[in-house]
């Protein structure tokens, strides 16, 4: 007499699904598929329709990831940015399409922060904010991919807006709520918020009621640094965002509160994942943007970790071998949940 055969429950098989690495290979081979569509289209090689179908692809392996890294429902959020994506695309309305364009930029900004891991010296910090950059440049290309129409300046102010307020939220989990930040991580949190409201401020109030001469020579200084160098760096990625990256991923290989310090370099991710955005600058251009932003803020980054271990830690290079081997505060993987 046969046994009947066994029936797996659905959320078992789900499980088991979501514990193989199955979803990490998908995801992978969505993202190239997606980025190469985009590259196709921003050349351009092959039918029309490659730019919007890999914009839409990218978004949703995005969401997927970031859902997935921050312990939220993966295949929901996919779902849910596939079928708004399909709805813009299939809709043709401008305000669609730059709303899934913002989302689409917003959402590859936190992921950039949010895929990095602990770094126990400057070498692996200058490795987390290259590959958070990379993933926001992925974001660019597929936040151009559905072809908005744009205010620039509105435009890059709602994409950081709507991806520091996603950082914030996450970060108030992973770094155990205000209450985690402590007089120092709350010290640092704070000049954090000053730099950023002073650059967005300054530069705005220079825009619209700067003198001549003072807006002249700045124009003078970016268009030489154009005209020379290829491009001109990005001043909020600059000095606040790859330095707070680079800093808050050698803080978290110490302490959890340097999930905060992270929130900031969402200032670097979102001018990156809307750099092709501005029509007025080439690809070269924004890319070489964002390169010299790196390498400017990397060099910010050592020296504010230079000046933390040289308040908090012990003198000499010993001491400071000794401290960064001894910097191993378990954290998931890079593909892993971090709730």
């Amino acid at each position: 007499m046969s046994r009947a055969p066994s029936r797996v429950p659905l959320e078992q098989r789900i499980g088991e699904f979501g514990a193989s690495r199955a979803p990490l290979v998908i995801w992978f081979v969505l993202v190239a598929l997606g980025t190469a569509a985009l590259g196709c289209a921003m050349v351009p090689l092959g039918p029309g329709w490659l730019g919007t179908v890999g914009a839409v692809v990218v978004a949703t392996a995005f969401t997927w990831c970031l859902a997935a890294r921050t312990g939220g429902r993966p295949l929901v959020f996919a779902a849910l940015a596939l079928v708004c994506g399909l709805a813009a695309v299939a809709s043709d309305q401008d305000l669609l399409l730059t709303g899934a364009a913002v989302g689409t930029s917003a959402v590859a900004a936190v992921l950039g922060v949010m895929i990095t891991v602990p770094a126990a010296g400057l070498g692996t910090a200058a490795r987390e904010c290259l590959l958070g950059l990379v993933v926001a440049g992925i974001g660019a290309m597929a936040t151009v991919g559905f072809e908005p129409a744009i205010n620039k300046e509105r435009f890059e102010y709602v994409g950081l807006g709507l991806a520091f307020v996603g950082a914030i939220v996450l970060v108030h989990r992973l770094g155990a709520g205000f209450h985690g930040l402590g007089r120092r991580g709350l010290i640092i949190v704070a000049i954090g918020a000053v730099v950023l409201a002073a650059t967005l401020l300054y530069a705005e109030l220079l825009r619209r009621y700067g003198s001549a001469g003072l807006v002249d020579q700045l124009l003078e200084w970016v268009a030489w640094s154009r005209e020379h160098l290829g491009a001109f760096p990005r001043p909020i990625a600059t000095v606040l965002g790859v330095p707070a990256l680079a800093y808050g991923c050698h803080m978290r290989a110490r302490r959890r509160q340097g999930w905060w310090v992270c929130a900031f370099g969402v200032a670097a991710t979102s001018p990156a994942a809307t750099a092709l955005a501005n029509p007025a600058v080439s690809v070269d251009e924004a890319a070489l943007s964002v390169v010299y932003g790196l390498l400017v803020g990397l060099v910010l980054g050592w020296l504010l970790i230079r000046l933390d271990l040289a308040l908090t830690g012990t003198r000499g290079r010993r001491s400071r071998v000794a401290e960064q081997a001894a910097a191993v505060r378990p954290e998931p993987g890079r593909f892993a949940p971090l709730l």
